[in-house]
This record gives C-alpha cells, structure tokens and sequence, in this order.
C-alpha cells in the first residue's frame, strides 16, 4: 500500500493533519491505536485558551470549525471567559468522537484503527515504509511524507530521530492522569461550599488568575472548571485519608446536568513511552478512582451521592517524547511574546508545568500570545518526517503551554497543509515557502497575528 502522507496517531493533532491532508486532495491513511479518534478529546476536558488575557481570539481554523460544529450538534456552549484558563470551551466527549470520524470521512482519509506502529524502515535518513499490527495482521505502508501524531513521538524515535524527554536536568516528566466522570453531583451544594469556605479558592496558591473566581463564578458558568480545596486536601493528607500526591483537585462541569469530569489522578516517576510504566500506570490510576470517590463522599459537600458514570478509555499521559526540530520553541520566546516569521500557530495559554515527583504545579503567565515556529513541526534528522501535536520542538517548559487540544490542532493543520504543499513542490518540508504556506492557513481561517 502506499500513499501521499501517512499519519500515525489519530489524537488532536494527528487529526488535523491527515483532514487538512485530505481536503488539499493527497491520499492519506491515518493509523490509530484506539477504537475511536480525537484522543483525550474524548476524555471530558475542555478546550483552553482559545482566548488570550485580552479576550482576543487565537486559534481559529480547523479547531474552530471543530468548536462550530459541536455547537450546530448541541455538543458545545462556545468559548466562556475563565479568570484562570482565560476561557473554556466545554465539548461533549463522546459527540467528540462522532464529529472526528465524520470529519475523516468527508475529507476522504483511509482509516486504519486498533492499530499499532509496530515497525519503521529506512533509506539512507528517509523513512521508506511503516507497519501497522493488530488482529493478528501486519500492514505496510509507503509513503511520500510521514507525520508523528501520536503524542508520544513513538514514529520519530523508531526513525531514529532526535528525541528529548521531561526537564533538561533530571529528565522528569509531567504526571498523567486518568479521567473520569461523576454523576448525582449537587451543584448548588458544592457552590454553596465554596461560597461558604473561600479559602478552598485557589488564590494563595496560584499567582496567574483574575479577580472574580469565586462561586458566584461558578454558579453562573455552565463551562467552569473548579480548580481549588488545597486547604482541605493538605488536612486530608496529615490523616492519610488523601489519596493522591497534589495540592488541588480539579472538576469540570459536564454538559449532562449534574455530572463533572475529574482531572486529580496523579501518576509520580512516570514515563507515558514505556510499556511497563503504561500498564502499571492504567492500573494504579483505576484504583485510584474509589479512593477519589470515597474521599469527594465524605469531605465535600455536593459530592455526598455521587456515583461514578465513566472512565477514559486510556490514561491521560501529559508529557514523554519531544522530537527536535529544525528550530526549538524556549520559554524565553514563549515569555516574550516572540512571533517568528514562520509562525503557524499562536498560543496564549500560561506555562503549567505539573510535577512528575510531588505535590505541586510551576506556572508562568503568557502575557502576549507568543507564535509557533513552522521549524517546530519539522524534523532535524528525517527529511521525510513532520510533527503535529504535542511533540513538537520545544524545550520542557515552553511545552507546558502548547501541549493543550486546540493547539495540537492548530499545529497539526500547518502540518497536514505543509505536507500536501511539499508534496505539490516535490521537495522536503524544510524547502515548503513558509510565507505561502502562512497565506493558505490564513485563508483556511487559521489565526497567525493579533
């Protein structure tokens, strides 16, 4: 089998890519391990951050488009403004996972799913062929380009690309999570708690949120996300009746009433790359969720009935593989609001760097929205290879603000664009024109200045 571009990896990012492919007419087959597409799209979190501190919009294009139709399908409120997470735009996860097969299916993509990279091969630097297992089948696969979607950089360190992980000093990694949601939950109950009790507000211990979170906020907002209660959690942990290794517990208001997505598994000392970290990791985050439930029953109000109604489908990994690129995106660029001449995308979302070996959360306002250099998605040792989602080149804190959905989409759009306009070119991605390729996003609504 061959095509124009493969895709490994059907998350945000990887997504984007293979339809924006697709759409500009190339053949493209896109590989997923799972049953279903969008990845963590379909976990119960929100969109962040399409919104910067102004209010102004950031990203539009296809994770607009994604926002838009959910909306026409009653799977979406929009954007809300959030005096943390600058806005939050709530999506149904399971109508999530309906929009991302019909979108592949209009934009004529081949599908592969239940589908494991399983082996690369190689010319010279050039990736020739991957193959794809499951069901007892082996596929290969040919093609002109090859795009890592799969979050974890799994294609470019198979290719023998450069690959960086975690911090530059101990090489730690962010911690994953698993998510689940719960039903019978109280609202009001739980906003009376906090109206009640506004210490269990996050202000003294986060320096990046604005005035007027409070339960007020909350109450009024269908799309919060509740981010808070250290107070109550560092008691709990003096009586070992605390079951994870953070300061705050995070809960996101679902579209059914009364129910919320749980973000509070934390996973320490993980590696999201490494099979035996993978299968002791999803089993040590199910068995944190009764420990969760047992706590929220006894110890927050609202919370006294709650029953579990999901779990993801697979654990949440945060952080792993980075694959270098022509260029690197610093934190320093990212503070500064730089916005190179090959910006692809922006972003406008803090630097929240959660940690991998305790308690605790490093965060770094972005005060300007800051550019996405199209080098990032460009692989410095396979000519052949792009990246598109969270393992693009950056260093590891810069990461902690592009690793979030609709960034990944952003990004994952200038890949599948590049790689069609390389292909048309008959050159390698490092050669596309980026001022060309910057005029095709705009056209295709993508955001690149403010």
């Amino acid at each position: 089998m061959k095509k124009d571009v493969v895709v490994i990896g059907g998350g945000p990012g990887g997504l984007a890519a293979a339809v924006t492919a697709a759409r500009e007419g190339k053949s493209v087959l896109l590989a997923e391990r799972n049953g279903f597409l969008g990845g963590q799209l379909g976990s119960g979190l929100p969109f962040l951050a399409f919104w910067d501190k102004k209010r102004r919009q950031v990203i539009g294009g296809i994770a607009q488009e994604f926002v838009d139709r959910l909306k026409e399908a009653g799977a979406s409120f929009g954007h809300a403004y959030c005096p943390h997470h600058l806005s939050t735009t709530l999506i149904d996860p399971f109508y999530s996972r309906i929009l991302c097969f019909e979108m592949v299916k209009e934009a004529g993509v081949e599908l592969l799913l239940h589908s494991e990279l399983s082996g690369v091969s190689t010319e010279g630097s050039r990736i020739r062929s991957v193959t794809v297992s499951g069901k007892g089948q082996q596929i290969e696969i040919e093609a002109t380009l090859f795009v890592d979607g799969t979050g974890d950089g799994d294609l470019a360190s198979m290719s023998g690309a450069e690959c960086e992980k975690g911090d530059e000093k101990d090489h730690v990694m962010q911690p994953p999570t698993l998510m689940f949601n719960l039903g019978d939950v109280d609202i009001e109950a739980f906003c009376d708690f906090i109206e009640a009790h506004p210490e269990e507000l996050p202000y003294d211990v986060l320096s990046n949120i604005e005035e007027g979170y409070d339960a007020g906020f909350l109450r009024k907002n269908k799309s919060f996300i509740f981010l808070g209660m250290h107070h109550l959690l560092e008691e709990l942990r003096k009586r070992g009746e605390c079951p994870v290794d953070r300061e705050t517990v995070i809960f996101i208001r679902q579209p059914n009433p009364k129910e919320v997505a749980v973000n509070t598994i934390r996973l320490l000392n993980f590696d999201g790359s490494d099979l035996f970290d993978l299968s002791r990791g999803e089993m040590e985050a199910h068995l944190q969720i009764p420990k969760l439930i047992r706590m929220f029953r006894e110890h927050v109000p609202g919370f006294e009935h709650c029953r579990l109604t999901s779990v993801n489908a697979s654990i949440g990994v945060r952080e792993s593989r980075r694959v270098m690129g022509i260029k690197k995106l610093t934190v320093e660029d990212a503070a500064r609001g730089e916005k190179p001449e090959d910006t692809i995308a922006l972003c406008s979302y803090f630097v929240d760097v959660h940690n991998g070996a305790g308690h605790g959360t490093y965060r770094l306002s972005i005060e300007e929205p800051f550019g996405i250099p199209y080098g990032c998605l460009v692989s410095k040792d396979i000519p052949n290879l792009m990246m598109a989602g969270r393992d693009i080149s950056a260093d590891h804190l810069a990461f902690g603000a592009t690793r979030i959905m609709n960034v990944c989409m952003a990004v994952g759009q200038a890949a599948g664009l590049a790689a069609s306009m390389a292909i048309d070119g008959e050159c390698d991605p490092k050669e596309v024109d980026t001022g060309k390729l910057r005029e095709r996003l705009r056209e295709q609504k993508a955001i690149l200045e403010i």
